[in-house]
């Protein structure tokens, strides 16, 4: 005896309505699951993508200065080093070695910008002013430091290396020698001495 055609229709039809029934209960499980997925593009969180992608733009440039390295050698104190954005650029605008300048500036005052010497010289390089104790000293023609900027002015970092930097390289200029315009810089009673201390700090930190 043949196969009933009325039992096969029968379990045909099962397995298509099987099939039907399983393929709407994925798509409900599915269409039930895209909110979930699709959080971020909530109306309580659109804006969070933006926040983020303008941290990491604002975080960029806050990066890239902390990566940015001092040309000057790390073995210098940081109370040196703290200046060398001002170091290197009246160096470079007075056509003299960076180095050179904080070897000045950490034999005078150790990078403290307050410093005031003894004789009346003031800030990191230890310029002699016009006015406080460096008044006293006279020359034959009157005050020794008349044309010298005041107390106030060179107790400001930027001024004090600019003007300390230019006076190096016009002293360089006069005496064409490294050696004699730094014992023309450094105190008069300490001569040759004070350069050859500079000039040693200036090669043992290159």
């Amino acid at each position: 005896m043949g196969p009933n055609p009325k039992l096969i229709s029968f379990v045909i039809k099962s397995a298509l309505a099987a099939s039907l029934l399983l393929t709407v209960s994925c798509l409900l499980l599915t269409a039930g699951a895209t909110p979930a997925a699709g959080a971020a593009d909530a109306p309580g969180n659109a804006g969070s993508p933006p926040v983020l992608a303008e941290q990491a733009v604002e975080q960029a440039p806050a990066s890239s200065e902390q990566e940015r390295a001092c040309p000057l050698s790390s073995a210098y104190p940081d109370k040196v080093l703290h200046w060398c954005d001002l170091i290197v650029e009246f160096a470079v605008e007075h056509d003299l070695p960076p180095e050179l300048i904080a070897a000045v500036i950490l034999q005078e005052s150790g990078g403290d910008p307050q410093a005031y010497s003894s004789s009346g010289a003031v800030g990191l390089m230890q310029v002699m002013p016009r006015d406080g104790l460096a008044a006293r000293f006279q020359c034959v023609n009157g005050p020794c430091f008349a044309s010298r900027p005041t107390i106030a002015e060179l107790q400001e970092p930027a001024y004090n290396i600019e003007y300390g930097t230019r006076m190096l390289a016009g002293l360089l200029a006069r005496h064409g020698d490294l050696r004699a315009a730094l014992k023309a810089y450094g105190p008069m009673d300490m001569g040759y001495a004070y350069a050859d201390i500079v000039l040693s700090i200036y090669d043992n930190y290159r």
